[in-house]
């Protein structure tokens, strides 16, 4: 049987003020489930970012925008059994014109070795651009203080003060 094409499910998150867009490769079966980013309580994500800005997360939407941070996925659609990038076949990439058109970012962080692979590949933006490590339990070989300490770059980028 034929694995079936799955378009990304949900919007990206931004706004106008949006400075830095952080990208994945593409949901997993909770996120789509969920229809947000991150959603898999395993993924440790959130976790990375509260040890970044100091911060417990209780609305995920409402950081994200104080903070100036976009979230989307570099794949627009593929064929994918469950939620492993291993699994992922058949890509085709989202188009990142339109979002930094209507945005400030002025930097794009890549979560993950096929996040990077695939936007290096397909892209060809003037965008200031650094990869990161994957946050997925998957990458167990990263503590998550190490992941803290890779993503506090993105802390850096935005130019927060400490509170």
């Amino acid at each position: 049987m034929d694995t079936p094409v799955l378009v990304h499910p949900f919007p990206p998150l931004y706004d106008a003020e949006s400075e830095v867009l952080i990208l994945g490769s593409f949901p997993s079966v909770v996120s789509r489930e969920q229809s947000f980013y991150y959603a898999n309580p395993s993924n440790r994500f959130w976790r990375v970012l509260e040890g970044v800005f100091e911060v417990k997360i209780t609305d995920r939407t409402s950081f994200c925008l104080k903070h100036h941070i976009a979230l989307w996925d570099v794949i627009e659609s593929c064929t994918i059994e469950g939620s492993s990038d291993s699994r992922i076949r058949n890509v085709r990439v989202n188009d990142f014109t339109g979002l930094l058109a209507e945005t400030k970012i002025r930097h794009i962080f890549t979560t993950g070795a096929l996040a990077s692979r695939l936007f290096i590949r397909h892209t060809a933006l003037e965008t200031a651009y650094t990869p990161l490590p994957s946050t997925s339990a998957a990458n167990a070989r990263m503590r998550e203080a190490d992941l803290v300490k890779a993503y506090m770059i993105i802390r850096e980028v935005l130019n927060h003060e400490e509170s």
